[in-house]
């Protein structure tokens, strides 16, 4: 099991003196309840709100050989995100990382410090495990490869972390169960559990709502902008699942030369966010093997959130 080998108050305390944010503590406060429960928007930490970033899935052509042109590690890119693309907060995917080891855990930690980025999420992707299963076997295999997970997500010192739903909607009984015990084991490293729409979540525009409710503690949504399977679903899912949420991908598919998206109306999505009362962060999941492309495209996505931001006085 990971542990801490230093307080993550050294990275918030960091970020917020170089973004300027002022708070009356540098260290996120957890949620201590279900988002379901309170009224209204959970309250997302501070120096969070307003703030804008990645999902590292973005730029994951450029850790490997599929990029074309400009490639980078992972180490490298709190930096590169800081100072070319003008941005702060990172939300990771378990698939970017070379390397689970805490020596390599602390030094992307302290890249990130240096950079003044904020480490937010952990996208647990494993392939080839089902919580789910109504094997026990299987799904305690499963359910101890996720909690390794979270170690390292505390080790991080990020907030959240979130597992991967899968295509065919499972057996709700276990995987509720399953939630809980990951939902219980990462509150106890003062991390909190995220549902995504994702897999068979993405058809019914209540799922994510109703399974947080029926988790019922230490778990809040992550309502991703892309993952739905139509729009009439895209915007419904959304007015009903931005006022639990604490974070959000805000995924954008193929741009025109001034940012236009014919496939979904990005700036709706936005809306329907803010008058649910979310505030961020809002994190970039947009993807190109061309470098170039990739950063003259994110630079664009980063100015229409600020400008709509700008907008609303904020």
């Amino acid at each position: 099991m990971y542990e801490h080998s230093r307080s993550t108050d050294c990275n918030r305390r960091q970020f917020l003196s170089k973004t300027g944010c002022a708070v009356t503590s540098a260290v996120i406060t957890p949620i201590a309840t279900s988002a379901l429960g309170n009224q209204g928007t959970p309250e997302p930490p501070s120096e969070l709100a307003g703030q804008l970033g990645i999902v590292s899935a973005s730029v994951s052509a450029q850790m490997s050989d599929r990029a074309t042109g400009r490639r980078f590690t992972l180490l490298e890119l709190p930096q590169i995100l800081r100072e070319e693309l003008d941005m702060t907060v990172i939300d990771l995917n378990d698939t970017v990382f070379p390397s689970f080891e805490m020596a390599y855990l602390d030094k992307f930690r302290d890249a990130a410090d240096r950079a003044g980025c904020v480490l937010t999420n952990l996208k647990m992707n494993q392939r080839g495990i089902d919580m789910n299963s109504d094997n026990a076997e299987v799904r305690k295999h499963a359910l101890d490869e996720y909690k390794k997970s979270i170690d390292a997500a505390a080790h991080l010192g990020l907030k959240w972390a979130r597992p991967l739903p899968q295509a065919e909607k499972p057996d709700i009984s276990i995987h509720i169960a399953s939630y809980q015990e990951l939902c219980d084991y990462a509150a106890d490293r003062n991390v909190e559990m995220l549902v995504e729409n994702f897999g068979w979540m993405q058809s019914d525009p209540d799922s994510v709502v109703k399974l947080v409710k029926s988790i019922g503690r230490n778990v809040a949504a992550c309502p991703d902008t892309g993952n739905w399977d139509s729009n009439e679903l895209r915007y419904t899912g959304l007015a009903r699942t931005f006022p639990i949420a604490v974070t959000c991908d805000f995924k954008a598919r193929t741009l025109g030369p001034n940012g236009e998206h014919e496939l979904y109306d990005l700036e709706r999505c936005f809306e329907i966010g803010w008058k649910a009362g979310f505030r961020g962060p809002w994190c970039f999941e947009h993807a190109n093997a061309d470098t170039t492309i990739l950063f003259r495209e994110l630079g664009m996505l980063r100015d229409m959130l600020r400008r709509w931001m700008d907008s609303k006085g904020h």
